[in-house]
């Protein structure tokens, strides 16, 4: 659902959305929302497809953010398991003394 669009991106997802959950028929919820059937039928067809095939690179966006997040804070931990090491080392030859 890219492109230039005088629909905003959010109201698209809702649209699809809705189509996908309810009972009407397509042509009735794109009446309703005052959009032409056809532009929400590419709408929801687009969505599915990017559902179904795997973004490029294998990573999506999000998780590209979440993977570098998480890199971070795996650096952080090995960082405090490191200090914590070399503290119990200190105060275990302090405590030997």
């Amino acid at each position: 659902m890219s492109g230039k669009s005088k629909y905003p991106e959010q109201f698209r997802k809702d649209a699809v959305a809705l189509a996908r959950s309810s009972d009407r028929p397509l042509r009735q919820v794109a009446r309703e929302l005052g959009v032409n059937h056809e532009t929400l039928r590419n709408w929801v067809r687009t969505a599915e497809q990017a559902q179904a095939a795997p973004p490029a690179g294998g990573v999506s966006p999000e998780e590209r953010q979440e993977l570098r997040a998480l890199r971070k804070r795996v650096a952080e931990l090995e960082l405090e398991k490191d200090i914590l090491r070399k503290a119990a080392a200190y105060f275990a030859q302090e405590m030997g003394r």
